[in-house]
């Protein structure tokens, strides 16, 4: 089970584009910006990459949400 566990993880890593969702995030006006890794059924189908965080939100508000990516597509802020 721990191995399952793992695996997993390692898995889900590499479905995270840290460097680039910090990049689109900075570019739009974020601040203080956390990547917290993989975000679950934050994006839609056709994104491979699913990467969430917190940050302060052009306007001083706190928000929480995910970056979604894919190959031949550019990165979409999405916000909870």
């Amino acid at each position: 089970m721990k191995f399952a566990i793992l695996i997993a993880a390692v898995l889900l890593a590499g479905c995270t584009q840290t460097d680039r969702a910090s990049a689109a995030l900075a570019d739009a006006g974020y601040t203080d910006i956390q990547i917290t890794g993989y975000a679950f059924f934050a994006c839609a189908e056709k994104d491979t990459f699913s990467t969430g965080f917190t940050a302060k939100g052009p306007s001083g508000r706190k928000v929480s949400g995910a970056v979604c990516s894919g190959f031949l597509k550019g990165q979409t802020i999405r916000l909870d």
